[in-house]
């Protein structure tokens, strides 16, 4: 049987003579697509490195940036932690032992080994920054949703009120986070405080195991749109995602798994790869609408969620998933709270603030150069292949014989979340930050890494790590 990674050899002569076989074009091929990869990874590096070099120049010069250590939001933290040893042996044993296991552990084995190592992986990074600093007080910072639970003792009036405190220069008026968001982000806070789990830690230990989910979301929609092959194949690199620098410990983290279980609910839909399809419709709807009361700009997920229907050939769950999609939306307008108007009061707040401040011309391509950290080199090596096959995938999707591609599957996937992430970039309000904000997209990039081939897979894994690793023990991250 030949395999993709298979030496060719001379079959023209049994004993070597006769005239020369011919040239193995296929090896020509994964050679020539072996150095372009190298290449679009080189870019990668070359991106990031002009986003520092200038970036540095510009804050020097007048500190419009507002970012010390652009483009990320950091600055120069050179510091050990107790998380350093987990996270180096997490790196190592993924590493050394993903690829495998991804191949060998029966599905439900590694859907639960894939939620177990990303937990893990998280949490070590987090407390790079020891327990106090990195995880417990992470979420009660004067930012933070935590710093306002007590302002939500009378939830109805605080959602009639919510959009009176977005504006700078209102009374009483929200923190940053706070009024960045929709109420749902903070209520999320509010009704873990009210069962008990109140205060940072608890917060924190919420955000990393729910937002770790993710990755199961990820790997269940990449298996029922494109096969099991792919889903395994990119297990590792979900696993050890760079964004790990930003999910542990962010909000972030919680807003991208809800969002990818709406993906994955519909995607289960959609293929009736689930035993009620009419309620993983409606579920992945609900889930839906609640992502679009957690971050305003989670509205562009609606491209991943389009290209879900559009590879599964049907329209079949839209009705359902429509209705529930707008529980969230008629439950928040009936409690008085009015989602169009908070928007354009964040817009005007956006520009009052750094948003005002920070040059477009420099953030608008400099956030690509942070979504290139916490995606890693090698998703942008993927996301090179995801572009290649785009035009074949697309002929065959029009000409009805997608289904027997995988990797034209995974390559439009992931190709919608880029272009809901561009959206997010041209819109001039993603300016900075992006490696924490932009989670939930990013996460839907990762499965190109499905298109890489087989050799050279850990040296992938080790670009995806060991530049998470620098940035994590050299910089204090965000907020």
């Amino acid at each position: 049987m030949k395999t993709e990674d298979a030496t060719p050899t001379n079959t023209a002569g049994g004993t070597g003579h006769g005239p020369p076989a011919p040239p193995d074009h296929d090896h020509d091929r994964a050679r020539r697509a072996g150095r372009a990869d190298l290449v679009a990874a080189a870019g990668g590096g070359l991106l990031v490195t002009a986003a520092v070099v200038v970036g540095r120049v510009i804050q020097n010069r007048d500190g419009s940036l507002r970012a010390q250590w652009p483009p990320l939001l950091a600055s120069w933290d050179p510091h050990l932690g107790p998380g350093t040893p987990a996270a180096l042996v997490m790196a190592v044993l993924v590493v050394a032992y993903g690829p495998p296991l991804a191949t060998r552990l029966p599905w439900r084995g590694l859907l639960a080994a894939a939620w177990a190592g990303s937990t893990a992986w998280v949490l070590s990074m987090a407390l790079i920054d020891g327990w106090h600093r990195g995880v417990a007080k992470r979420l009660t910072t004067k930012h933070e949703y935590l710093r306002v639970i007590d302002r939500f003792e009378d939830i109805p009036a605080t959602l009639r009120g919510f959009t009176d405190h977005i504006v700078i220069g209102e009374p009483g008026n929200w923190p940053a986070h706070i009024a960045g968001h929709p109420p749902g982000a903070t209520l999320t806070f509010v009704w873990l405080d009210r069962i008990g789990l109140g205060g940072g830690a608890w917060a924190a230990v919420f955000c990393v195991v729910v937002g770790s989910s993710g990755v199961l979301a990820a790997l269940i929609t990449v298996r029922v749109l494109a096969g099991e092959r792919p889903a395994r194949r990119a297990a590792p690199f979900l696993v050890l995602a760079p964004a790990a620098v930003w999910a542990g410990v962010s909000a972030d983290g919680y807003f991208t798994a809800v969002a990818a279980w709406s993906v994955a609910l519909l995607a289960l839909a959609a293929t009736r790869r689930v035993r009620f399809p009419a309620g993983a419709a409606a579920g992945g709807g609900l889930l839906f609408g609640w992502t679009c009361y957690l971050s305003y700009g989670l509205g562009l997920m609606a491209a991943v969620l389009l290209a879900v229907l559009v590879l599964a050939r049907t329209a079949r769950p839209v009705p359902l998933f429509l209705l529930g999609a707008l529980v969230v939306p008629v439950a928040f307008t009936l409690t008085g709270f009015n989602w169009w108007t908070a928007y354009h009061l964040l817009v005007e707040r956006y520009y009052q603030g750094a948003g005002g401040v920070r040059p477009y011309g420099y953030w608008v391509w400099a956030n690509l150069a942070c979504a290139t950290l916490a995606a890693g080199l090698a998703a942008v090596a993927g996301v090179r292949r995801s572009a290649v096959a785009a035009p074949g995938a697309l002929r065959a999707l029009r000409g009805g014989s997608v289904a027997a591609s995988p990797e034209a599957k995974v390559a439009l996937l992931v190709l919608a979340a880029l272009a809901a992430l561009l959206a997010a970039d041209l819109s001039g309000m993603s300016k900075a930050e992006t490696e924490r904000i932009w989670q939930p997209f990013l996460l839907w990039l990762l499965p190109a890494t499905a298109l890489l081939p087989r050799r050279g897979v850990r040296w992938w894994l080790a670009a995806s790590a060991i530049p998470a690793l620098l940035i994590n023990h050299l910089l204090w991250t965000g907020w």
